[in-house]
């Protein structure tokens, strides 16, 4: 198993780093949607494992993402799309600590559902 100290890790984490730097922000955001997706699914993964200090530390990942794509949105500007993104995205926090609390896998799909909706919506833009 990979841990934090793992050559590819590091690899994977510089490379991350490299991408988010250069990106632009409609590719941030893309990163950040795609991360979110990963991170939930590694979180469901360690709620079936009952993995619970994973599962937090993921949960805890997933939260900052929310966190960090509900800090993009421009709420003065940004109409109506906005509003609603910011609706989702505290919807979203929600359901992942009750998913958490409750360790229930099946809270998180429709977290999945949504964000994909959402990512899929972000990628028409291009």
């Amino acid at each position: 198993m990979l841990n934090e100290h793992d050559p590819f890790n590091a690899y994977k984490q510089t490379s991350l780093d490299a991408r988010a730097a250069a990106a632009n922000p409609h590719e941030m955001v893309r990163m950040l949607l795609d991360g979110l997706l990963d991170e939930i699914e590694r979180a469901s993964g360690f709620m079936q494992r009952r993995s619970f200090e994973d599962k937090g530390k993921s949960i805890n990942k997933c939260l900052n993402i929310v966190h960090g794509l509900g800090s993009m949105l421009d709420l003065e500007n940004g109409g109506e799309v906005a509003s609603g993104l910011n609706r989702l995205y505290d919807y979203c926090s929600r359901q992942l600590v009750t998913a958490s609390v409750e360790n229930n896998t099946q809270a998180l799909e429709p977290i999945t559902k949504v964000i994909s909706n959402v990512r899929e919506g972000w990628a028409n833009l291009n």
